[in-house]
C-alpha cells in the first residue's frame, strides 16, 4: 500500500512539474529562441514560419489568437518602455514615429493578460488608416488614464501591467530580411504614473 502511495505521489508530481514548465514556456519564458530587438520593440524571427520549433507554435497559438504567417505579417511587441521600466497601465506614455514601411500596420495596447483594455472612446489602437501625421511625416499617441492634449488616446484603465502590440502586414522584403532595421516607434513615459 505504501508503495502505491509513493508511486500516486511520484505520478502528482510529474504532472504538477509538466504543467507548470509548460505554462512558465507559453506565458511567462522570454523570447529566447531568434529574437530580434529595434528599440523597446522585440520579434521572434521564427514566429509564424515553417521554421518554427514546437515552443514557439504553442507559444503563437496561446498568445497570438489569429496571428497569421511571416510571409504576410510580421509582430514587434513591447512590454518596457524606451528607459527599459516595464509599461504600466496607470502610466501615460507618449508614443512617436514614422509609419513602418508595410502595406498596413497597426499598433494595439492590451493588458498584460493580452485582452483589450475597456475603452469609452473605443479607441483600442492607431494604426495607418487612422494615424494623422505631422509635417515631418511622424504620427504620436498617448496611453494612459486621462487624455493628453491634442493627440490621439488609448485608454489603459486601472493598475496592471501592459504589452503594446506592432503589426505590419505586407511589410517591405528589406524589413522581413532584417527585422533589426525596423524605425522603432519611441515610447516615452510623460509625468508621474496616477
Amino acid at each position: 500500500m505504501r508503495r502505491i502511495a509513493i508511486g500516486f505521489a511520484l505520478y502528482l508530481g510529474a504532472v504538477a512539474l509538466g504543467l507548470g514548465s509548460a505554462w512558465w514556456v507559453l506565458k511567462k519564458a522570454p523570447f529566447t529562441n531568434r529574437t530580434v530587438q529595434a528599440g523597446a520593440w522585440r520579434t521572434n524571427t521564427l514566429a509564424g514560419s515553417t521554421d518554427a520549433d514546437m515552443y514557439t507554435r504553442a507559444g503563437v497559438a496561446v498568445n497570438g489568437l489569429l496571428a497569421l504567417g511571416r510571409d504576410e505579417t510580421m509582430y514587434f511587441i513591447a512590454t518596457h518602455d524606451d528607459a527599459g521600466r516595464p509599461l504600466r497601465s496607470q502610466c501615460s506614455y507618449r508614443v512617436a514615429g514614422e509609419p513602418p514601411k508595410a502595406r498596413w500596420w497597426s499598433v494595439t495596447v492590451y493588458a498584460d493578460d493580452m485582452f483589450l483594455f475597456d475603452a469609452p472612446n473605443q479607441h483600442y489602437s492607431l494604426n495607418g488608416s487612422t494615424a494623422q501625421l505631422d509635417a515631418q511625416g511622424r504620427f504620436a499617441f498617448s496611453t494612459g488614464h486621462q487624455a493628453q492634449p491634442d493627440t490621439f488616446w488609448l485608454p489603459t484603465p486601472g493598475n496592471r501591467g501592459m504589452v503594446m502590440t506592432l503589426r505590419l502586414y505586407n511589410p517591405e522584403p528589406s524589413l522581413q530580411a532584417a527585422p533589426a532595421s525596423l524605425v522603432p516607434p519611441t515610447i516615452q513615459q510623460t509625468g508621474d504614473c496616477a
